[in-house]
C-alpha cells in the first residue's frame, strides 16, 4: 500500500496561502472527476504495480470541487473516496464533505482522513466506530512535534494503525500510539514497513458507554 500527501495530483493549489490570487475558474480547470484523466493513470499504476494506491486530489464533481483523497486498489478500481470534512477556513473554493468512509480491501477494513480533520477526535473515532483498523491521513499543512503527538494519541485513543503522508513527514503508527519508522531529516523520503493490522474491536471501542454521551450533541453547537 502507497500513501501520497494531500493534493498530490494538482499541487494544493486549492489553499489561498499556498496559491495567492487563484480564482475558482482557475481551480475548476485543475480539478478533475475521478475518472479523469490522471485519475486514470494513477488507476492504471495500481494495476501495474499491483498495490493499493492513495494520493490527494481537487475533485470536480457536479460543478463543486472537494478536496478528496482516492483508494485504487491492486486491480484498478476505487476502493474509496474520501473528500476533505474539516478546514482551516483557508480553502476558499472547496466544498466540504460530509461522510466518512471506509473500504473494505483485502488487507483489512480502512478509512481515511485528510489534514487538518485529524485535528478532531470525532472524525478518527467515526472510522473507528465504522470498522476502521487502519487510518490514512494525507496532509499538506502544519506538522512538527505536537502534529507528532496528536497523530499518536488518534492511534491510541482508536486502537487503530495510522499512517500520516506529508511532505516533509511520514509516520507509521501502531495502535498503542508508537512511531514505528519515520522520516530522517529533510528531502523526499519513501517510509516503509511491514505492519499487521489487529483483527476485532479495540478495547477502548468496548468499554464505551454511549448511551451517556447524548450532551456531544447538544452541547457547543
Amino acid at each position: 500500500m502507497i500513501v501520497a500527501p494531500e493534493g498530490f495530483l494538482e499541487g494544493y493549489v486549492g489553499n489561498d496561502k499556498r496559491t495567492p490570487g487563484l480564482d475558482r475558474d482557475r481551480y475548476l480547470a485543475v480539478a478533475e472527476p475521478p475518472d479523469g484523466l490522471l485519475l486514470n493513470r494513477v488507476r492504471g499504476l495500481a494495476r501495474e504495480l499491483r498495490v493499493h494506491l492513495m494520493l490527494g486530489f481537487a475533485e470536480k464533481r457536479a460543478g463543486e470541487v472537494f478536496n478528496s483523497a482516492v483508494l485504487c486498489s491492486p486491480s484498478g478500481e476505487l476502493a474509496l473516496r474520501y473528500a476533505k470534512t474539516h478546514t482551516a477556513d483557508d480553502e476558499p473554493f472547496n466544498t466540504k464533505g460530509t461522510e466518512f468512509t471506509v473500504a473494505d480491501t483485502a488487507l483489512g477494513r480502512w478509512g481515511a482522513l485528510i489534514c487538518f480533520d485529524r485535528r478532531l477526535p470525532e472524525t478518527a473515532r467515526i472510522l473507528a466506530l465504522k470498522g476502521a483498523r487502519l487510518i490514512l491521513v494525507p496532509s499538506w499543512g502544519a506538522y512538527g512535534e505536537i502534529n507528532d503527538k496528536m497523530m499518536r494519541v488518534r492511534a491510541y485513543e482508536n486502537g487503530v494503525h495510522v499512517v500520516f503522508a506529508h511532505p516533509n513527514r511520514g509516520l507509521i503508527i501502531d495502535p498503542n500510539g508508537k512511531i514505528l519508522t519515520q522520516n530522517a531529516g529533510a528531502g523526499d523520503q519513501i517510509v516503509m514497513m511491514p505492519v499487521k493490522l489487529s483483527t476485532g474491536p479495540p478495547q477502548h471501542l468496548r468499554n464505551r458507554r454511549p448511551e451517556i454521551y447524548g450532551e456531544m450533541l447538544t452541547h457547543g453547537k
